[in-house]
């Protein structure tokens, strides 16, 4: 239990340590967790930035928050499904589709693998999540026609097409009343779009609802999938079970069946992260550990006389205890408010890298081969970068903030464990 003299024995030993060379040992422990914070606070937010980018695109875009699917040719279950869609207050849209796989040939018989996929022409209307993923890069993603196509960027750019372009579906899977190779599947490219999720990007291409219908034949048709956007995508379990005991006929899935592994191995390489990282914290504690031995060993003399004027053994360790904490608390919130800080500021910290790298490659490229100046480019990968913003979860951040914290204390603990070894006799005599 900590006393008042405890507070005050603490802050005066606190106000010594600042001076003279135990002052580098504090300032030192406190600037390892300092930094350990911030850097951790930084990594984690840039890293949940550029997962929940592809996690996002996933889910509002490739997957939906829940799939029902297996409605055949039973138009009354599909009916009923329907209407039961819009009685649900946690489903926000249904969108159906249906998918086929593709060999597409652009400009200048470029061929590349494409998935296809069906869907309504107003999907960016009734799916707000799709329309705020799907960012249009050029032109529109104008369904409306016939024999209109919307391609992701990078397929765009394997096909050789712009706006205007035409692409051939040379190559479709479907059943037996689909002809496997064609030159007549002409679409006409009325819009680009881009994803935060490269893999949706070189391969998704969507097609008008009812030229699915058409073209991808009857067996495509029976397989006709409904993709689900709930309120809470972390409640899937709750809306898969109501759905399952409503209509047991029909397949249910939700987005964390057909996803685990990818999300499974983004978990994997985060929490290695954070293993790694974490470790700063345990040789800045191993630092405090050390300076709070030496300091304990310093103070036998006062330790001693508070022992003699009363201090039990269970009161004297804590002052050494509060210095630990303290040492941690000065060095932890600073360290949170500048994560946060370069956490805000991370494009222009991007920028800047960007510029960096490019004076020094230029600079060394100028004093080798001055002709090849011209060929110096920044590097393009830091402007996605700076695009994609650090995302800051709040538990996060505190568990952090509290680690760091916790290191000092444990370590000042360990250290103080054995403070009145020596009896106070054998002290006062050699004193």
């Amino acid at each position: 239990m900590f006393s008042k003299w405890i507070l005050f024995v603490s802050r005066r030993f606190s106000k010594v340590d600042r001076q003279g060379r135990s002052a580098v040992t504090s300032m030192l422990a406190s600037l390892g967790i300092c930094f350990g914070v911030m850097t951790l606070i930084t990594v984690i937010s840039v890293m949940n930035g550029f997962q929940m980018s592809f996690i996002d695109s996933i889910m509002e875009v490739s997957s939906y928050h829940v799939q029902v699917s297996g409605f055949g040719k039973d138009g009354e279950s599909l009916e009923r499904f329907r209407e039961y869609c819009i009685r649900d207050d946690e489903i926000l849209s249904y969108v159906p589709y249906l998918e086929a796989q593709s060999l597409a040939v652009g400009r200048n018989e470029k061929q590349t693998a494409a998935l296809l996929r069906a869907v309504p022409p107003t999907v960016r209307d009734d799916d707000s999540g799709f329309a705020s993923e799907v960012r249009m890069w050029s032109g529109n993603f104008d369904l409306s026609s016939p024999d209109s196509i919307v391609l992701g960027s990078d397929l765009a750019h394997a096909l050789g097409v712009r706006i205007g372009g035409v692409v051939n579906l040379c190559a479709l899977s479907g059943g037996a009343d689909v002809d496997l190779f064609s030159s007549d599947r002409v679409f006409t490219v009325t819009g680009i779009f881009r994803t935060g999720f490269a893999d949706i990007n070189s391969s998704y291409a969507f097609v008008n609802f009812d030229d699915g219908k058409r073209y991808f034949g009857e067996k495509a048709v029976e397989n006709l999938v409904y993709g689900l956007k709930i309120r809470d995508k972390y409640k899937d379990a709750r809306v898969v079970s109501r759905l399952r005991q409503e209509f047991p006929n029909l397949k249910v899935e939700s987005w964390k069946n057909f996803n685990r592994s990818f999300f499974g191995a983004l978990r994997v390489e985060k929490n290695m992260l954070m293993v790694l990282v974490f470790l700063i914290f345990v040789v800045v504690g191993i630092n405090i550990f050390s300076g709070m031995r030496r300091m304990v060993f310093e103070r036998r003399e006062e330790i001693s006389i508070m022992s003699a004027f009363g201090g039990r053994k269970s009161q004297i360790p804590s002052i050494f205890v509060m210095q630990g904490f303290l040492t941690g608390f000065f060095g932890a919130v600073p360290g949170l408010v500048l994560g946060l800080l370069l956490c805000v500021r991370m494009s222009d910290i991007f920028m800047l890298i960007s510029k960096a790298t490019y004076y020094i490659q230029l600079f060394f490229v100028m004093l080798a081969s001055p002709e090849s100046g011209d060929f110096v480019r920044e590097n393009s990968m830091f402007m996605v970068y700076a695009g994609i913003p650090p995302r800051v979860e709040p538990g996060e951040v505190l568990v952090i903030t509290v680690f760091g914290m916790f290191s000092s204390l444990v370590a000042s603990w360990i250290a103080s464990r054995n403070v009145l070894k020596m009896t106070v006799a054998e002290v006062m005599r050699d004193e």
